[in-house]
């Protein structure tokens, strides 16, 4: 596999037309960064000559024949999948693509409530009806964990016609379900098992990682190599295993919503990134695994610090966990993650993955060193010492029941609104979606009902500044709810959303 591996077909066809010096009078309009100097004079001349269109050389994302074609054959080969496709619209534009391939209008599909926001979107754009399964919360972390294999069965047995089965593997904090035994049990119901694996993209690359989901029997996946692995921002693959999915299919999907006009410069990155993973994935993985042990040791011997990890293995369906995925509980300090990202960004320049109210996460990756790694222990360090013990218990209720779906996402996304008060809005069917970003997990969706745990949640939320998104007022002061339409029936008054 390696002889194979060591080529790079986008990178090569880049320079190939780029040594030619070709004169363009073709898009974009910059022509090789003479029309854009300012930009030129910072980041080189090599990234606005590499920012080509679709040519005879460079090849045609939507169909491709050449150099792409080659590169994503390539990354296939490397993962164990039949097919693979590359994304330059981020991971969101996979799993849409994921979900419209494989349901219609009306079509159920089962996932946990702990889904990226991505997938709303995704229920939007297919019409499909979601069948939530609802993870278990952590109550010291207070984060929604894994699905079980019973759970994923015994929904498939209330809703035998639902067309396929979506699961965040890993989920954003790091914890895998036992995505093997769910791929089996969907697969006895005929049904194909789709993967946001926005986390996982290098999985693959080490024995002592759980292990990928492709490897796990998975049917489709859409893995972010710009995550974890070396590939530049809005990069990804979406990997296809045939038999219960078509690649065909789903490369018509892509087709829909994919750009006509690639970045060549991110495509090139995914592609020396997929080299490079190939080439030296195993090293690469074994550094980033002892950075990543080594900042866990000393986080624990850190006053005021949790740390998640072993401590939840087997409990909520979770089967095994990512050591590069750092999540520490902060509570001890007397403090929310929200202040604590706040405060190593402001007076240390460390930038977390992600705070919430009881935690934040720190990513080790093949970009991270001792020196990297260095600096935020010694930052930790200095706040656990500076700061007074204190087990604040801070109230935040339980995580909202999941609301009833009156209508679906695309029907709510799409029917006469109003605005009302969010406060006020408990009874109402929303017309938006309300998610914390980052992780994007949706806490209503178009067409659910709002409850008053929904409101007294969400209000915690934003008195400790969570940034919350999916609605047009980003203030949250107001949320667009569906008209309700009143009918008679039988001398009887009924509420009429239809």
């Amino acid at each position: 596999m390696h002889n194979k591996q060591m080529k790079a077909p986008i990178f090569d066809a880049l320079k190939k037309y780029i040594s030619e010096n070709t004169i363009p009078f073709h898009v974009p309009g910059h022509k090789q960064g003479r029309g854009l100097p300012e930009f030129v004079d910072f980041v080189g001349e090599n990234v606005l000559k590499m920012d080509l269109t679709c040519l005879p050389d460079t090849d045609n994302i939507c169909n491709a024949v050449g150099a792409i074609k080659e590169a994503e054959n390539l990354a296939a080969e490397l993962y164990g999948a039949d097919k693979a496709f590359f994304l330059v619209n981020g991971t969101t534009s996979g799993i849409q693509s994921m979900i419209m391939s494989v349901c219609q209008p009306g079509d159920k599909i089962i996932l946990p409530r702990n889904v990226h926001k991505s997938a709303l979107g995704g229920l939007i754009l297919s019409g499909a009806v979601p069948i939530y399964i609802e993870p278990e919360l952590d109550p010291e972390f207070g984060i929604t964990m894994c699905l079980t294999p019973d759970s994923v069965e015994n929904t498939l047995r209330r809703n035998p016609d639902a067309k396929a089965v979506f699961l965040v593997y890993p989920i954003y904090y790091g914890l895998v379900s036992d995505l093997e035994k769910i791929c089996q049990v969907a697969h006895e119901y005929g049904v194909p098992v789709i993967v946001d694996e926005a986390h996982g993209a290098h999985l693959k690359f080490h024995q002592d990682l759980p292990i990928s989901s492709i490897e796990a029997g998975a049917d489709l996946v859409a893995s972010s190599t710009h995550k974890l692995l070396g590939s530049m921002s809005q990069t990804s693959i979406l990997l296809v295993r045939e038999g219960l999915i078509s690649a065909s299919k789903v490369k018509a999907v892509m087709n829909l919503t994919q750009t006509t006009s690639p970045s060549y410069v991110l495509l090139t990155s995914l592609d020396l990134a997929r080299r490079q993973m190939a080439l030296k994935g195993s090293d690469l993985m074994s550094t980033v695994l002892e950075l990543s042990w080594w900042v866990r040791r000393e986080i624990n011997q850190m006053r005021g610090y949790k740390l998640l990890g072993e401590n939840v293995v087997g409990k909520y369906g979770c089967v095994g966990f990512d050591p590069a995925k750092i999540t520490v509980n902060v509570a001890e300090l007397g403090m929310s993650g929200y202040q604590m990202e706040s405060l190593l960004r402001s007076r240390y320049q460390i930038q977390v993955e992600l705070s919430d109210l009881y935690n934040v996460i720190f990513l080790i990756t093949v970009g991270d060193n001792r020196g990297t790694i260095g600096k935020l222990l010694t930052a930790l360090k200095e706040i656990s010492l500076n700061s007074a013990l204190d087990k604040v218990i801070r109230y935040l209720p339980p995580l909202p029941k999941i609301p009833e779906v009156e209508i679906s996402p695309r029907d709510a996304f799409y029917h006469k609104t109003k605005a009302v008060p969010f406060e006020e809005s408990a009874g109402e069917i929303s017309a938006e979606g309300i998610m914390a970003y980052p992780p994007g997990i949706p806490l209503i969706c178009p067409g659910e009902k709002i409850t008053q745990e929904i409101v007294d949640y969400v209000r915690i939320l934003k008195q400790e500044n969570a940034e919350l998104q999916g609605t047009e007022d980003h203030s949250l002061e107001t949320i667009k709810v569906i008209v309700i339409h009143l009918a008679w029936v039988n001398n009887e008054e009924i509420a009429d959303v239809g």
